[in-house]
């Protein structure tokens, strides 16, 4: 079941033109990138620490996005806000500084999978929710919960949900970004969300037996 409701979309600054902040990037004018930083660097870097556990992965990618985004600007069609663009680029930043850092040793996803006793019964008491989980997604103190809950799946599951789930991302797309198969794609998406709901139980249940 996909998180709906839980992606940050991209807002570009009330009174902006964003047609004028394009062009004077074309022109190299400082200015103009002071202003992008300054603008949109904010909810970006909220981008890179969703991918990023640590701050200063998620400044040194957020610097990289901005690096490759004003030397590449002449390569904006136009076709999407400045702010859409810029958010695609730090997701592509932040994938870059995952996959470049030494693999660290992950924590078993199978220890947050439901388990089940030889006879296919669940080896635990199932307890009713006490409110729906699309509803609870929509609540912002509940949100707050999702995010810290996905921050504790395994790297690899992570990533893939946030593609899949936060940044609205097609099943191809998540693959080809994370170079896995599309059967990996589904296999980790489906994990993750199971272990999600574990994570999430203790919150959900709210004492309802």
């Amino acid at each position: 079941m996909e998180l709906a409701g839980t992606r940050t979309i991209d807002a570009t600054p009330g009174g902006v033109d964003e047609s004028a902040l394009v062009e004077g990037m074309r022109r190299g004018a400082d200015d103009a990138f002071a202003d992008v930083v300054r603008m949109y660097g904010p909810q970006l870097l909220a981008v890179a620490r969703r991918f990023l556990q640590h701050e200063q992965d998620a400044q040194d990618a957020l610097q990289d996005a901005f690096l490759s985004a004003f030397r590449g600007i002449d390569k904006f069609q136009g076709n999407s806000r400045l702010s859409t663009w810029l958010h695609r680029i730090v997701v592509n930043a932040s994938l870059m500084k995952i996959r470049s850092r030494k693999r660290q040793k992950e924590r078993p996803i199978d220890d947050l999978l439901p388990q089940y006793q030889d006879d296919g019964t669940p080896a635990n008491k199932v307890q009713q929710w006490a409110v729906s989980f699309d509803t609870a997604v929509h609540d912002r103190e509940t949100r707050r919960w999702v995010r810290k809950s996905i921050d504790q799946l395994p790297e690899s599951y992570r990533t893939v949900l946030l593609l899949r789930d936060i940044e609205q991302l097609n099943t191809e797309e998540t693959a080809e970004a994370l170079d896995l198969s599309i059967s990996a794609v589904k296999t980790r998406l489906h994990r993750a969300r199971v272990a999600l709901r574990t994570l999430l139980k203790p919150k959900m249940v709210g004492g309802v037996a």
